[in-house]
C-alpha cells in the first residue's frame, strides 16, 4: 500500500482550518488506498492520542529541524509539507527543510501543499532592502529559491495551491516550474448531515427560543476579529427596523489556532458586550463551538447565510462553501482580487460596509427569487468540489510525482 508522511505545523483540527483540512485529506486518501502518518509538534500530537499522529519537534524554530530530519528516516513513498505560515507559529525555519533533508542523504519526493502564499516576505531591518532585493530576484530567477518562501518550494517536487492568488503569483515568480504546480479547490470543511429542512427548521428555532416564521441569518466559523462580525452586528440592528422578525445565528467556537487563552475569552466577551450594546440580546443567539453533525443541521434550518470578512471572501473559505452545500443564499464581502467563479453565486458586498451589508441583506429577505438563483448558483459550484475528487487528485500527483522522481534518479 502506498505511504505518505505529512507534515503538519500543527494538528488540532478543531481549532485550525489548515488541520482539518489534512485530517479529512487523510481520512479520504484512506479510501483510495493510501496510508498516511503525521509528523507534529509533541503538544499536538499528545492531544490527539493517535500513533499514526507522530511529535517529531517542540517548536519550529530552527533547532528543531534536526531532530525532524532524524524523525523522517522512515520507510514512506512521499514527504508532503503542508504550509501555512501560522501553523508554523510564523517561524520561517521550515523554509530549510528540503534542503536539509537533500544534504543528509533524503531521496524521496517531496511534495508541498501552498494554502496561503503572496503576503509574508522576509524584510529583516538589519540587511539592506536594495540588497535583499536583489539577492531574492536572483535567486529565484534561477531557481534556487523563491522570494517569499525559500527552498521550501523550488526544492519541492510537486507544489499544490489551493487558490486562485496563490497559483497566479507561484506562476509569476517561478516560471520554469509550470508543471510542477496544480491547483486543487478545497471542499466543504463540513459534510451535509441527512435531516428533513422542516425539522431542521423547527428544531433550530425552539433550541433559540423563536418563533416559527423567524428568517434565520446564519454565520458559521471560528469567531475572530477578521471576521467582520463587528460590523455584521452593526448592519443587523438595520436589517431589524424592516425585518423585525430576523434572528442572526453565529455557529462557532472562538477558541482557534490564532485566538486562544487570555484572548479568545477576551474577544468572546467584546462580542457579548457589543450585542448588548446595540440591545441585540434576544435576536442574536451564539451556538459556541458545535460538532459537524451539529452545525449542520444549524445550516439546515437556516435562511440565509453571511460571511463579512475584513479581507472579502474566496474559494479557499471552506466555511463558504459548507453554506452553499446546504442550499443557503450567501451574502458576502468581496475580495480583491476576487475569484470569477464566486459572482454568480453570492451576493457581494464591500468589507466592513455596515449600509451596504445591511442593504444587501435585507434585500435578499425580500427577495425570494434572488434566494433560489443564489442558491441553484452556488450548489452547482460546490457540487464540482468534494473530498473524493481532491484525494483521487492527489493520488494522481503522489504517483506521478513518484514516477518523473525516480525516472530522474
Amino acid at each position: 500500500m502506498f505511504h505518505v508522511t505529512l507534515i503538519a505545523g500543527t494538528y488540532k483540527p478543531t481549532r485550525c482550518g489548515v488541520a482539518h483540512y489534512t485530517d479529512r485529506l487523510r481520512m479520504q486518501l484512506d479510501k483510495v488506498g493510501v496510508q498516511s502518518t503525521v509528523l507534529t509538534t509533541h503538544p499536538a500530537a499528545k492531544t490527539a492520542g493517535q500513533s499514526d499522529i507522530i511529535g517529531a519537534v517542540q517548536n519550529w524554530r530552527l533547532a528543531a529541524l534536526i531532530p525532524l530530519v532524524r524523525s523522517l528516516q522512515m520507510t514512506t513513498d512521499i514527504l508532503h509539507i503542508q504550509h501555512a505560515a501560522g501553523t508554523y507559529g510564523f517561524e520561517r525555519a521550515i523554509f530549510l527543510l528540503p534542503l536539509l533533508l537533500r544534504l543528509t542523504g533524503w531521496r524521496k519526493p517531496i511534495v508541498i501543499t501552498v494554502h496561503e502564499y503572496g503576503w509574508w516576505e522576509w524584510q529583516p531591518r538589519w540587511l539592506p532592502a536594495s540588497f535583499l532585493e536583489w539577492l531574492k530576484q536572483w535567486g529565484q530567477q534561477r531557481g534556487w529559491w523563491d522570494r517569499e518562501d525559500g527552498f521550501l518550494l523550488t526544492l519541492s517536487d510537486a507544489i499544490i495551491t489551493t487558490n486562485g492568488d496563490a497559483e497566479k503569483a507561484l506562476h509569476e515568480r517561478l516560471p520554469t516550474f509550470h508543471d510542477r504546480i496544480h491547483r486543487l479547490a478545497i471542499a466543504p470543511n463540513i459534510d451535509v448531515a441527512p435531516i428533513d429542512k422542516i425539522t431542521a427548521h423547527q428544531g433550530l428555532r425552539q433550541l433559540c427560543g423563536w418563533a416559527d416564521d423567524t428568517a434565520v441569518i446564519a454565520f458559521f466559523g471560528f469567531l475572530h476579529p477578521v471576521k467582520g462580525l463587528e460590523t455584521l452586528l452593526a448592519a443587523f440592528k438595520q436589517v431589524l427596523v424592516e425585518h423585525p422578525h430576523a434572528r442572526l445565528l453565529l455557529i462557532g467556537g472562538v477558541e482557534s489556532l490564532a485566538l486562544v487563552g487570555e484572548q479568545a475569552t477576551h474577544y468572546w466577551q467584546t462580542l457579548h458586550t457589543l450585542v448588548e450594546t446595540l440591545e441585540l440580546d434576544a435576536t442574536v443567539h451564539f451556538t459556541g463551538y458545535a460538532d459537524a453533525e451539529t452545525a449542520s443541521h444549524y445550516l439546515s434550518g437556516a435562511n440565509l447565510g453571511v460571511l463579512p470578512f475584513n479581507h472579502g471572501v474566496t474559494l479557499k473559505s471552506g466555511s463558504l462553501l459548507a453554506l452553499l452545500a446546504h442550499a443557503l443564499p450567501v451574502v458576502a464581502t468581496q475580495a480583491k482580487p476576487s475569484d470569477r467563479e464566486l459572482d454568480d453565486c453570492l451576493s457581494l458586498v464591500s468589507p466592513r460596509d455596515v449600509n451596504g451589508l445591511a442593504i444587501a441583506l435585507t434585500k435578499l429577505l425580500n427577495d425570494r427569487a434572488k434566494r433560489e438563483q443564489l442558491c441553484q448558483a452556488g450548489l452547482s459550484l460546490v457540487q464540482t468540489m468534494g473530498w473524493d475528487a481532491i484525494a483521487t487528485t492527489h493520488l494522481e500527483i503522489y504517483q506521478s510525482t513518484l514516477l518523473t522522481f525516480n525516472a530522474v534518479k
